[in-house]
């Protein structure tokens, strides 16, 4: 048996289906298929009862995999004794996150941190939501994770930056005073992220909590889509700021009329085994993000039309 049919074994169990652990293990699905059978043949047992519902564990195929999560739970402690050991001088930091921290944070990070620690790897996964990225944690597949804050008790958390949405209106918008009011906002139409987003709940129930309805006539799954949708002047938007980023300069940019403000945080799992170098790299996100509030904190706002 080798370690890479174990971790094969684990992804399939949990999704039940052959091509998604492929998708997630960046595989393709033959050569996944082709583990598990030839670890079938390995141990004389089914492990998988495959058919049009996909590929679901048998009963010694469950008990089976049990193991395999704590076999390979052990190989990852393996691993970290030993980055432990080469301290800052090699090793790796595996990052997850979603989208807009990934392009407005990371990168700049990931060079200072570099400047710093060359012999030690980076790497990163982008996830759609903030739970993907818990569960990367959770899983062992990530070494920090960002999150909305407050996050659950089993993981240790750093405020990075606080994330307000703001409102997008298109060029030849006229609003009625310096600040946006709820009446202008739920009257324009808008172009918005689908809403069963996990970031969209948090607007819907804002903006009903202060008695209005947005009037949404489009959804658009991609952020930088809808940014310029709203400046070729076929709506407004709502949009966290960082995940409206670049805003184009003809765009009108508005504080919400009672603001809505999203507190991204940097996650450990709690009871982890942390190398030096992801308490290294925690240092430079908190020193990276106090900057980046700032900035954001004084960007103009209301631009003109």
């Amino acid at each position: 048996m080798k370690l890479s049919q174990l971790r094969i074994l684990v992804a399939v169990a949990e999704t039940e289906t052959f091509s998604e652990a492929a998708l997630n293990l960046d595989m393709s699905q033959s050569a996944v298929s082709h583990s598990i059978s030839t670890l079938e043949d390995h141990l004389g047992v089914v492990l998988f009862s495959r058919g049009r519902h996909g590929a679901r564990l048998t009963p010694v195929g469950d008990r089976i995999v049990n193991h395999a999560r704590t076999i390979l739970q052990q190989a990852e402690a393996i691993a970290r004794e030993a980055e432990l050991a080469r301290g800052l001088q090699g090793g790796q930091v595996r990052i997850a996150s979603f989208r807009s921290i990934a392009i407005h944070l990371l990168p700049a990070a990931i060079a200072q941190f570099k400047q710093h620690h060359p012999n030690i790897a980076v790497n990163l996964s982008e996830h759609d939501n903030y739970l993907q990225v818990e569960k990367a944690l959770r899983e062992g597949r990530a070494d920090i994770g960002f999150t909305l804050l407050p996050a659950a008790d089993d993981l240790d958390t750093w405020e990075v930056l606080e994330n307000a949405y703001v409102a997008l209106f298109p060029p030849a918008f006229k609003a009625a005073g310096p600040q946006i009011t709820w009446a202008e906002v739920a009257q324009h139409p808008l172009i918005m992220p689908p809403a069963d987003r996990i970031m969209m709940r948090d607007v819907y129930d804002h903006v009903q909590a202060h008695g209005y309805s947005l009037n949404v006539v489009s959804e658009v799954e991609t952020d930088t889509t809808i940014v310029n949708l709203v400046a070729q002047g076929l709506g407004a938007t709502i949009l966290p700021r960082l995940a409206a980023e670049p805003i184009p300069e003809r765009v009108q940019v508005f504080d919400l009329p009672e603001p809505l403000v999203r507190i991204i945080g940097a996650a450990v799992l709690g009871n982890g085994l942390h190398t030096p170098a992801i308490y290294a790299f925690l240092d430079v996100l908190k020193t990276l993000g106090s900057s980046m509030a700032i900035a954001t904190q004084t960007a103009p706002l209301a631009k003109p039309a």
